[in-house]
């Protein structure tokens, strides 16, 4: 049996409660590594069309304000 599946076999073992809590882990950690890949890729200039896309826009005037004031 592989590390994984005994990860696997572990969670799958465990209250309801732990289960939960062990999810919440995955998020948080999920969430930072995703936002650490953003802050690198912006960094590394790899965003920059996405700000130059929005400067030409605003200049086109076609832009609107989000959320859209009703």
């Amino acid at each position: 049996m592989s590390r994984v599946e005994e990860i696997e076999a572990a969670i799958e073992g465990l209250p309801t409660e732990e289960y939960w809590r062990i999810l919440q882990w995955f998020r948080v950690r999920e969430q930072r590594r995703w936002d650490e890949q953003m802050d690198a890729d912006s960094l590394a200039g790899k965003l920059d069309f996405l700000f130059d896309e929005a400067e030409s826009e605003s200049a086109r005037g076609l832009l609107r304000e989000w959320p859209s004031e009703k």
